[in-house]
């Protein structure tokens, strides 16, 4: 075989493999956008008092497609919204097991086609046991989850997440940062126990339980009388809380990585998403839960906790110790 011959065949399998990581990366990412529109389906259908508006499951009053009205508009509307996000999610674990050579990616594509089996099966329970605020909770949280995992996969499957991943070997060899993907870890997993008090504040009907924002009862801690009050008050000191680790991550990326705006601009979004995400709660309680709202409140949350995932996840690059498992991998 001649050099020309053998340089010919490297050049096809590069475009190929190109090819395929394109596929990967727009279903994916197909897969991210269907998910939020997904979420704001399901945010209507609790804002809108809709979720027993179908009391059967898997059909909906015995149909496939049942007359679309009143509340059956937001409930089946969710359900077939979450079909398509279950075919595109299949389509995706399938084709990175047939296609994708990084095991942790193949990965994580089942592990999304088991989540969004389970978090069907979770629906199903919801309405066929008269909305267990257990699993409702539980099926809120695993809904963020899974739009966590697919945004992961997005960006693992991205044009420019080799270079990314050099860039930040790089930098890490000459100044490794461990502090930011600290930082941002810890965060995420607040903004997750804020998120969980959240869909419990929703759950238990206590968006109302204080009244008024941003006082509380017109104090800084109100009277702590009653389950609603207790709930509803602990999601606003970890609302607080979140924005203080957000900026405290801000600044962090400011200090050490200013130049590098593959982390400067995730950690300013998230900054620009915790502030707009606090208005957001003021605007549910100034308007007595609008459905506009409550809505919004929810998909700009998920937009946080993914920005904040993403910012962990390439924060790990710059870090050290995963500069070093790069090189040897």
């Amino acid at each position: 075989m001649t050099n020309t011959t053998i340089e010919d065949a490297s050049w096809r399998n590069a475009r190929s493999d190109a090819f395929r990581r394109r596929v990967s990366y727009y279903i994916s990412l197909t897969l991210s956008v269907s998910t939020l529109l997904l979420l704001g389906a399901g945010a209507l259908v609790t804002s809108t008092g809709s979720s027993l508006s179908v009391p059967d499951w898997p059909l909906a009053y015995g149909q496939w497609f049942p007359p679309m009205v009143g509340g059956i508009f937001y409930e089946h509307g969710h359900r077939m919204v979450a079909t398509t996000v279950g075919f595109v999610t299949t389509v995706l674990a399938l084709w990175l097991w047939r296609n994708e050579p990084r095991s942790k990616v193949r990965l994580l594509g089942w592990l999304l086609l088991f989540l969004v089996i389970f978090q069907g099966v979770l629906g199903g329970i919801t309405v066929l046991y008269l909305l267990p605020k257990s699993i409702s909770i539980s099926h809120a949280m695993m809904a963020q989850i899974f739009f966590l995992l697919s945004v992961v996969v997005t960006q693992m499957t991205a044009p420019g997440y080799e270079q990314l991943r050099r860039k930040g070997h790089q930098a890490a060899r000459q100044q490794p940062d461990s502090r930011l993907p600290l930082y941002s870890a810890l965060t995420l997993g607040l903004l997750l126990t804020t998120l969980l008090l959240g869909a419990a504040t929703r759950h238990f009907n206590a968006g109302m339980a204080i009244p008024d924002f941003p006082l509380n009862y017109g104090q800084i801690i109100p009277p702590l009388v009653g389950f609603p009050v207790i709930l509803h008050f602990s999601h606003r000191v970890l609302a607080w809380l979140s924005l203080l680790a957000v900026i405290t991550v801000f600044t962090t990326a400011m200090r050490r990585h200013r130049e590098d705006k593959e982390l400067l601009i995730p950690a300013l979004l998230m900054l620009v998403l915790v502030v707009v995400q606090i208005l957001l709660g003021g605007g549910v309680i100034w308007t007595i839960k609008s459905v506009f709202f409550t809505t919004v409140h929810l998909m700009n949350g998920a937009l946080l906790i993914v920005t904040t995932g993403l910012l962990a996840l390439r924060g790990r690059y710059f870090a050290g110790a995963s500069a070093l498992a790069y090189q040897e991998s």
